[in-house]
């Protein structure tokens, strides 16, 4: 156990330091400069040693050679990997990058660990900018996403806008439920929404179906929550700004495109209703 763990049982932390007094064994310690977001190595016994246990013998990720079980770790040598590599196979990407950035894409996403948006899409440093939380919600008021969404369309001048769910998304899963969520509760209220005004749809369905069906009108929802926005309408109607709504399957890797045209007329309403000069 390291000190993060016994700190959080004061009595078995003393217990813990005596017997290393006692048997005169130095507990040498590595102090971190505190941070709330330290990157450097975490507060920790020098002399400690991971049991047997902290390694999941049936995760396969543990078991490959020169990977250990802690990602994190893993993680900093692949990168180094990761960056010679890139800089051998695309020699000018890295001094392009380091002059600023032209992303073609605006990717709204779920933070879910298996939706890589540009690993997903086979592209490149540089060519996607992104916004990602629970269940790819998109909230009217929301200021974050509404951020990005204007520096994206104004600034960085993207010519594509993709709202993406995906397959056994959690948060469309809770939102079918009704246990209670604490703070994820209001969060998930859109969505919740969305189950309201189709319920008799979805209770049609099998479940799985169900939930596959609220992931798509989940993302038809946050379309049309981002085409309301008016930065977004003058883009659309100025340089042709294309909008994309898109399901990504966890299980095959595969991504699904949604049939969102509009006709002509609901354009004009919303350019009506939401468009400010």
């Amino acid at each position: 156990m390291n000190l993060a763990g016994l700190a959080a049982r004061p009595g078995l932390m003393a217990r813990s330091v005596l017997a290393h007094n006692a048997a005169s064994r130095p507990l040498t310690l590595s102090l971190p400069r505190a941070s709330p977001f330290a990157t450097s190595a975490p507060l920790s016994c020098k002399n400690h040693k991971p049991s047997s246990a902290a390694v999941d013998a049936s995760d396969p990720e543990t078991n490959r050679a020169g990977l250990r079980a802690d990602k994190y770790t893993d993680g900093l040598r692949l990168n180094k990997d990761w960056a010679a590599n890139t800089a051998r196979d695309h020699p000018e990407l890295f001094p392009t990058l380091a002059t600023g950035q032209k992303p073609q894409i605006l990717w709204l996403g779920c933070s879910d660990s298996r939706c890589p948006e540009t690993s997903m899409l086979g592209l490149q440093p540089g060519d996607v900018f992104v916004h990602r939380n629970i269940a790819n919600i998109m909230h009217p008021g929301d200021l974050s996403s509404g951020a990005v969404i204007e520096y994206a369309v104004k600034y960085l001048g993207v010519k594509h806008i993709v709202v993406c769910g995906h397959t056994s998304c959690g948060g469309v899963a809770a939102a079918m439920g009704n246990k209670e969520l604490g703070i994820l509760d209001p969060w998930l209220l859109p969505l919740r929404q969305v189950r309201e005004r189709n319920l008799s749809l979805l209770q049609s369905l099998s479940d799985e179906e169900a939930a596959l069906k609220l992931v798509e009108l989940n993302v038809r929802e946050g379309l049309s929550v981002v085409t309301q926005k008016s930065a977004v309408l003058n883009a659309i109607q100025e340089r042709g700004l294309q909008v994309h709504g898109l399901i990504y399957d966890v299980a095959s890797g595969v991504l699904r495109e949604l049939d969102i045209q509009e006709t002509e007329d609901s354009l004009k309403h919303r350019l009506l209703a939401f468009k400010t000069e």
